[in-house]
């Protein structure tokens, strides 16, 4: 399937505005020490802003903050996921459950932080443990249409289990995910490789595709 590395949807060196800047250092600071971890006096701190409070400024809580990296994020990913959704329709795969797995999950390849890691990785996964639902596709706050659209599709094709049990299987996948881009991001930090990094994306998608779609016992 050839390279798996997206391009990079940071702004490459381009001018931030002031809360952007503080979504990109509490998701840096939050995936090394914790959302619960780190104060947002230091978050504003690092971020260059003078007011210890601008924080809650710009964002009104921790929580205001943790939810706007999110939806940050995930909306620089969506452009991705409508171009796969699109393609996907074109080539008549849109129904493909490997294709719904690759459009839910590989545009995160595409968030690289500052440093050239997945550090969101460790963030994301902070967030589902504090915002899963079990209502299926439920993590906090609103998705975007490309992220919508691709749960819609794989809820058909999960047509056989209950809600809770979809969700559950679903969060199972993104913590595969997750921890795949976790030890890459680890090893690029220490300098070592343990395998090829597309091997490793391409493992991993299989081994979600047969955790999600496992049929029931009986």
């Amino acid at each position: 399937m050839g390279s798996f590395v997206l391009d990079s949807l940071e702004t490459n060196g381009a001018e931030l505005d002031s809360r952007t800047k503080m979504i990109l250092v509490g998701e840096a600071l939050f995936a090394k020490g914790g959302i619960d971890g780190v104060s947002l006096r230091q978050v504003a701190a690092k971020a260059g802003q003078g007011n210890h409070h601008a924080v809650q400024y710009h964002f009104g809580t921790r929580e205001g903050l943790v939810q706007a990296i999110f939806d940050y994020r995930m909306g620089q990913m969506d452009r991705h996921r409508l171009e796969m959704i699109e393609q996907a329709r074109r080539d008549g795969t849109i129904d493909d459950p490997r294709t719904i797995a690759d459009v839910i999950f590989l545009p995160q390849l595409s968030v690289v932080g500052q440093l050239g890691d997945h550090s969101y990785a460790n963030f994301l996964g902070q967030y589902l443990l504090r915002n899963s639902d079990a209502e299926f596709g439920r993590f906090g706050g609103n998705l975007p249409e490309g992220l919508s659209q691709a749960l819609d599709l794989l809820r058909a094709k999960l047509h056989f289990l209950t809600d809770g049990a979809a969700q559950r299987r679903l969060i199972t996948a993104c913590f595969m995910f997750l921890n795949m881009l976790a030890v890459y991001t680890r090893d690029l930090e220490s300098g070592r490789s343990s395998e090829d990094f597309d091997e490793a994306i391409e493992d991993t998608m299989r081994q979600i595709v047969a955790a999600l779609y496992l049929p029931p016992a009986g």
